[in-house]
């Protein structure tokens, strides 16, 4: 097969492994950082038992996708200087220094205090204790922020210009706060809590199906639900910001996200497709199911469009994204994902209004907990999704419209790349089996909700009494 030959698909395919099986790990990790500080807050505020038990049980999962995440993610940020060693060396100076930031701010800040967090329970006071696990969940999300602040500076590169093949900053703070900038953090940001929140739910719900701890897993099931109902509609409104600005800044990907090849003028309706066939080699769909006068109504919620939406053949080929179908329905199972997650918080709540969430007739409610424990691994799949169609989609650039990603590709033997990528992909295997194993032992296991709590189950101190005198009744001669 060709792609085996070309260096630059081989790098592609290496770094889209790495990137792909490393997202899945920081992105329980964040969102659930801050269910921790709901649990052991409201621990603090009730001294409810419960809440505390809940901060020890899915504390073991977060250490686990913490520790997984460090070990996928170091080799990921190598391969800038392995793999695309010309294009770190063109924008290094801003580039490298915000990921040197998530090293040195974020991940050091989240490390620094996880000990105390995980070990410190009957060590620290209760209060130090709740900081370290709110320094924990600040770091965590402090990484996701100069995450997003880097690969938004690859869409939308501000502050700065090319200058003899190197990106010279004139304004850091304009190069961090990039037009994608704030949607992007505030995207992710949500799309990690929401995937958090329905993997716990999904959780709790598997208990309760089995009918182990339920009124335990009630709890957790209804904190889960309080917040999204928060964070899913909100979640879908940031999306939908987030569309907008890519119709501005890169309108070649909202075309491939749409499946679009012909231009719709200003001025007109538009159809939205729905479902298509997109043929690269046409030129076309070769087949399509469309809403009339739909794109309009997404895009600006009226039916005529205010400003033309290009279509792909506007651009030359080389100027444009190849994978269409792939950004294509990437883009629709985000989207399709997100409403879902939407619809069944909306189902969920109507469910509790009725009070069929209490401890007592949750067990009863065995189609809606087995909707939630599908649901748990769909924020997975969104999120991915959703980094398909950002960075496929800002194709044939790695930094868009400055530096080409062929341009950007070291200078490697294919047969040296290929060989990187089986072993990336054989050890990934094996970190992912040992995921899947040491997390099923820790559901299996459970909660243990004997463990003492801090100030409430604290062993009595046994009472003593001054020992009674007894002469001594040796021989005088022994006593000398």
């Amino acid at each position: 097969m060709d792609f085996l030959s070309d260096t630059v698909a081989l790098s592609r395919m290496q770094f889209a492994l790495t990137a792909i099986f490393h997202m899945l790990w920081p992105v329980l990790t964040t969102g659930m950082g801050i269910y921790l500080v709901i649990v052991e807050g409201m621990w603090l505020k009730t001294r409810n038992p419960d809440y505390y038990h809940h901060a020890r049980f899915w504390a073991k999962l977060y250490v686990l996708n913490f520790g997984i995440g460090v070990a996928s993610g170091l080799p990921m940020e190598f391969q800038f200087g392995t793999n695309w060693a010309p294009f770190s060396e063109a924008v290094g100076d801003f580039f490298g220094s915000i990921l040197g930031f998530e090293a040195s701010m974020a991940f050091m800040l989240e490390a620094g205090f996880l000990g105390i967090m995980l070990f410190g329970w009957e060590r620290v006071n209760p209060v130090i204790h709740y900081f370290a696990t709110i320094m924990v969940a600040f770091g965590a999300n402090l990484s996701t922020f100069w995450i997003l602040a880097a690969n938004s500076w690859l869409q939308t590169p501000a502050g700065g210009e090319m200058v003899n093949g190197k990106f010279v900053v004139d304004d850091y703070f304009q190069a961090i706060l990039n037009p994608f900038m704030l949607n992007s953090v505030s995207h992710m940001f949500l799309a990690t809590l929401e995937t958090s929140l329905f993997v716990i739910g999904g959780i709790s719900a598997w208990y309760i199906l089995n009918k182990r701890h339920e009124a335990f897993f009630a709890r957790s099931l209804k904190i889960v639900l309080a917040t999204a109902i928060a964070v899913t509609p909100l979640q879908i409104y940031v999306g939908h910001l987030s569309a907008e600005q890519v119709a501005d800044y890169q309108p070649t990907k909202l075309a491939a996200m749409e499946a679009k090849w012909e231009t719709s003028p200003a001025g007109q309706p538009a159809p939205w497709s729905v479902v298509a066939l997109p043929n690269n080699q046409t030129e076309q769909n070769d087949w399509e199911i469309s809403i009339p006068n739909g794109l309009g109504y997404i895009l600006e919620f009226k039916k005529n469009l205010s400003k033309p939406v290009l279509g792909l053949k506007h651009w030359q080929p080389e100027d444009r994204p190849r994978m269409v179908g792939l950004i294509y329905y990437s883009f629709r199972i985000m989207s399709g994902i997100g409403f879902f997650l939407a619809g069944l918080m909306g189902l969920s709540v109507i469910q509790w209004l009725r009070g069929k969430l209490s401890p007592e007739a949750i067990a009863g409610q065995k189609w809606l907990l087995r909707i939630w424990i599908l649901a748990a691994p769909l924020g997975y799949i969104a999120v991915e999704s959703g980094w398909i169609v950002r960075c496929v989609g800002r194709q044939p650039w790695v930094l868009y419209g400055q530096i080409r990603t062929a341009d950007g590709v070291s200078h490697l033997p294919a047969s040296e790349v290929l060989t990187s990528l089986v072993l990336f992909a054989g050890i990934y295997t094996a970190l992912f089996i040992c995921a899947l194993f040491f997390g099923s032992r820790i559901i299996r296991q459970g909660p243990n909700l004997e463990l003492p709590v801090p100030g409430v189950d604290t062993e009595p101190v046994a009472e003593t009494t001054p020992a009674e005198f007894v002469p001594d009744q040796r021989p005088v001669e022994a006593e000398q």
